[in-house]
């Protein structure tokens, strides 16, 4: 199942639960850690696992626990005791091992789910490689204002300041062979900037990105799903490639260029996203 938009909604708040469950966000993530101050932390896992008890959703049903020195255990403890999401969130993850104490916590409570780490600090992206090579992790996630408050950076429009950690992270996801999910773009009322992060986000190759809010789902999936132009173009190369393919040659011209394994990739991957 596409990861195109991974919508937030605050663990504390069940009506605001059960309506991101139904916003036509691809993953929805029950938030445990930043949406949810502390002494409301026990009665977030609560309501979490009531939810998902309950809750009727054909997207992917994600729990972001707390980092695994501050809370991750019990909030799995309680989550789990009412039913398995489809993932878990690892945030602020430092490291690989981070990766497996997570997984190894769910595995102790027999529970068997994908983990999605969150690289939003200078050791996670220094380590981003490590993480998104763990047997356990799932999809590497990009956030630009925790690494940003961590270097000490002031957040411009450009994003000039995360940028090479933003490639980075691309870089090791895909090098691990797992989903890259870019940073969430905090103005949500800006429907044009955010259409333009999220096309800009998926020409640099990432194949989702984080939402905070309902509103911008529909925006961030019809970035990420190939349009009728870039399907007709790649159904174009993969006909001319098996052409090529029965005469014995490896490069060949479509629309008047020329054309070889690189370019024949891209195009099963536009067609390989369509049919999701």
């Amino acid at each position: 199942m596409a990861r195109r938009s991974v919508l937030f909604a605050p663990g504390d708040q069940p009506e605001k639960l059960r309506k991101a469950a139904d916003s036509g966000a691809d993953v929805v993530v029950f938030d445990l850690e930043d949406a949810v101050v502390p002494d409301r932390k026990q009665a977030a896992r609560e309501a979490v696992r009531d939810v998902l008890a309950t809750v009727e959703s054909t997207c992917e049903l994600c729990v972001r626990v707390n980092p695994v020195d501050d809370g991750a255990a019990r909030d799995l403890s309680v989550v789990l005791s009412g039913g398995e999401p489809d993932s878990v969130m690892a945030p602020k993850v430092p490291d690989a091992d981070a990766v497996e104490t997570v997984a190894g916590m769910l595995a102790e409570r027999d529970a068997s789910v994908p983990v999605l780490a969150l690289v939003e600090s200078a050791a996670g992206v220094l380590h981003a490689e490590a993480i998104a090579a763990a047997d356990a992790t799932d999809a590497l996630l990009f956030g630009a204002e925790d690494l940003a408050g961590d270097l000490g950076a002031t957040r411009t429009e450009s994003g000039r300041e995360v940028a090479h950690a933003r490639q980075h992270a691309l870089l090791a996801a895909r090098a691990a062979g797992v989903e890259a999910i870019d940073t969430h773009y905090p103005a949500y009322e800006d429907e044009a900037g955010l259409r333009e992060a999220a096309t800009e986000a998926r020409r640099l190759g990432y194949d989702g990105k984080m939402v905070i809010h309902p509103a911008q789902v529909p925006v961030v999936n019809a970035a990420f799903t190939p349009d009728d132009e870039a399907i007709a173009w790649a159904r174009r190369i993969i006909e001319a490639s098996e052409a090529a393919d029965e005469r014995g040659r490896g490069v060949f011209v479509v629309d008047g260029e020329m054309i070889d394994a690189p370019q024949v990739r891209q195009a099963e991957r536009i067609l390989a996203r369509a049919a999701e």
